[in-house]
């Protein structure tokens, strides 16, 4: 265990499970103090129950600017400040171009685009001179997926929001990264099929990745911390890839 973020205050979005959860366990190993927002309060109760003491759990829904006031409020009053802010939180389903509804995209775009603007602008006045903001973004951004445009298309969009709002913090020195994984083995991922056909996802998935396997959101919560930290006080504006060369090759 090292301590390379004590002292350091960090909120991850969408943190009662998958990436979010794991990223949040190894924020708090590496010695931060953790706010987790999830939208089901039981979820988030057994995740702040696995992450430990360091975790305080508030149940938000990143697409609800009342949400989000709230949130920041809570923080303001309990912590003061900002480190680190992880705006992890978002989502989506699969459907051809000739079945999407205004629905599918509102809810899409309206949590994984708008959510992120606001949940990143609403945190401005807590985060701290040189902070660490990272997105998630998805390997989707750059690749053509059948039946996942709506999604895809606003995972592009969160990566362009690193590149302009590390030049929008440049004077504060905060830095701004989006991570994209690809195929990881979460609850996300696996309620894109039936039950009965999800095994078979999870292999045709790893058969696109070099290295053969699905990731773990272990690993990426691994990635999540080397941004977060002042190893990587010199990377600002990057999509990382973290997806076992699928995108790459």
């Amino acid at each position: 265990m090292t301590n390379q973020l004590e002292g350091k205050v960090a909120l991850v979005t969408g943190g009662s499970t998958g990436i979010g959860l794991a990223s949040a366990q190894e924020l708090a190993r590496q010695g931060a103090r953790v706010f987790i927002t999830g939208r089901r309060e039981e979820e988030l109760n057994a995740a702040v129950k696995t992450i430990g003491a360091n975790a305080t759990g508030i149940r938000a829904d990143a697409a609800n600017n009342q949400d989000l006031d709230a949130l920041y409020a809570q923080i303001a009053k309990s912590a003061g400040k900002l480190d680190i802010l992880f705006a992890n939180a978002g989502g989506g389903d699969m459907l051809p171009l000739g079945a999407i509804t205004e629905e599918q995209f509102d809810r899409i775009f309206g949590t994984n685009v708008r959510g992120v603007l606001f949940t990143v602008q609403k945190a401005l006045p807590l985060l701290t001179k040189g902070a660490s903001v990272i997105l998630t973004s998805s390997t989707t951004s750059i690749k053509g997926t059948e039946n996942f445009s709506v999604y895809s298309a606003s995972k592009a969009a969160v990566r362009n929001f690193a590149r302009s709002w590390a030049l929008d913090l440049k004077d504060r020195q905060i830095r701004v990264n989006a991570i994209s994984p690809g195929p990881v083995r979460t609850p996300g991922l696996g309620g894109l099929v039936p039950d009965d056909a999800r095994q078979g996802l999870y292999d045709s998935l790893a058969a696109l990745v070099p290295l053969g396997r699905l990731g773990e959101p272990e690993e990426i919560g691994k990635v999540v911390a080397f941004l977060a930290s002042d190893a990587a006080s010199f990377v600002n504006g990057i999509e990382m890839f973290v997806d076992g060369g699928q995108a790459q090759v």
